[in-house]
């Protein structure tokens, strides 16, 4: 029964993207660790795996549609991609399992990466939830077309840190570093920023094939779901509101962090 709401869970995440363009991938962790029971750190790994692969299936789209922008790709794709596979393969294995201790309180590995976690759904809830307000503003950004790389880069390696270390693409940081910095419109910053994720995701999930063992069958299969659900989300956004439902999966976000975040640490 717990395996059967996990697909489900899939299912959903691959609708929400197919709606919105992103958000849903912050999802797959919690029904990864919540539902499924499986540890975090493996957790954030498949996560990558089904995260790389749904954006894939954006990202060949938007190529088709010439909506991506490689010159901005590589200058933000490349150094987020090394960090995230540094992060994968060096930075989360010498992660002590147990960071600290006391009489009264024990933070480890797993409950550390969660709140981390959590901390950033917090910040995906706030991102979707004002997305009609900061929409306009880029409107005014993406006027100017002087482009300052050297950020561009810089922010794609700690965007590539923080994606290695929790496991989800981080569509909404990247776009707007893209149209800040990048000053791409936004139907370019969101293709680019798929393009970006898919790279970013399946290089990070290649430093953990090389250690951790993996569950193909079970990895695939999920993934699946998820791509099943895209094509559905992408059907049901001729008769629903993306950006209303955006708000509100926003909301539900923010309940999910908050959760976590108390389960957690209380």
């Amino acid at each position: 029964m717990i395996e059967i709401l996990g697909y489900i869970g899939a299912l959903i995440i691959g609708i929400v993207l197919g709606l919105t363009g992103g958000g849903g991938s912050i999802l797959t962790v919690p029904v990864f660790v919540y539902l499924l029971g499986i540890e975090p750190v493996l957790a954030t790994g498949y996560s990558l795996f089904v995260v790389g692969i749904s954006s894939l299936f954006g990202a060949i789209k938007n190529l088709q549609k010439g909506l991506v922008n490689f010159k901005t790709s590589l200058f933000f794709a490349i150094p987020a991609a090394i960090m995230v596979f540094s992060t994968r393969k060096f930075i989360i294995p010498a992660i002590p399992e147990v960071i600290y201790s006391n009489a009264s309180f024990l933070l480890t590995k797993d409950i550390a990466i969660m709140v981390f976690f959590s901390i950033l759904m917090l910040a995906a809830s706030f991102s979707m939830i004002l997305d009609k307000k900061r929409r306009v503003h880029q409107k005014e950004i993406t006027k100017s077309k002087t482009i300052n790389y050297f950020p561009l880069v810089s922010l794609g390696a700690l965007v590539g840190i923080i994606t290695g270390l929790v496991g989800a693409g981080g569509g909404f940081i990247i776009v707007p570093i893209l149209i800040f910095l990048a000053k791409l419109p936004i139907k370019q910053a969101v293709a680019t920023s798929l393009f970006v994720i898919a790279i970013n995701s399946l290089v990070g999930f290649a430093g953990d094939a090389l250690y951790m063992p993996i569950n193909w069958s079970f990895l695939l299969s999920f993934s699946a779901f998820a791509i099943v659900g895209i094509f559905l989300g992408i059907y049901l956004n001729k008769f629903i509101d993306g950006a209303k439902l955006k708000k509100g999966f926003g909301g539900l976000v923010l309940v999910m962090g908050i959760y976590i975040f108390w389960k957690e640490l209380w």
